[in-house]
């Protein structure tokens, strides 16, 4: 079993730095009194690693079918439910840029459902996911 690691450092007030002990580094904190803070939330980071858990395993996904992607962007607008504070939905809107058929875009997506680990985490903890599809 492989092993993932991370290292969270307490800056100042809310500011973290936090390290994948791979050299990579991001700073999430907290904004207060109207601050927009030094980073995204940590709860913002789950949601853009979803976003981009998804666009990364679409990518390669494919790459293994051979289906050209020339642009990619994923969106995911997240819903926090009041009495938990945490996420309680999740809604994608996918735009893909490629000349591949329906049927190829579909097995596409449903594939990099089937593959994506953060998207397994949000499903596991019971978020409802939403995606739509659409060309650039």
């Amino acid at each position: 079993m492989g092993k993932l690691l991370s290292k969270a450092i307490l800056v100042q007030d809310f500011e973290i730095v936090l390290d994948n002990q791979r050299g990579h580094s991001t700073v999430a904190d907290q904004p207060l009194g109207g601050s927009p803070g030094f980073g995204p939330t940590p709860l913002e980071l789950c949601v853009m690693s979803h976003a981009g858990c998804y666009a990364t395993i679409c990518a390669l996904v494919a790459k293994k079918l051979r289906l050209q992607l020339h642009g990619l962007e994923v969106k995911v607008e997240a819903v926090k439910a009041e009495d938990t504070g945490t996420i309680a939905e999740d809604t994608f809107s996918i735009l893909l840029k490629t000349d591949a058929p329906e049927d190829k875009i579909r097995k596409l997506h449903e594939l990099t459902l089937k593959n994506c680990p953060v998207g397994k985490i949000f499903e596991a903890a019971g978020v409802r996911l939403n995606y739509s599809l659409a060309r650039m």
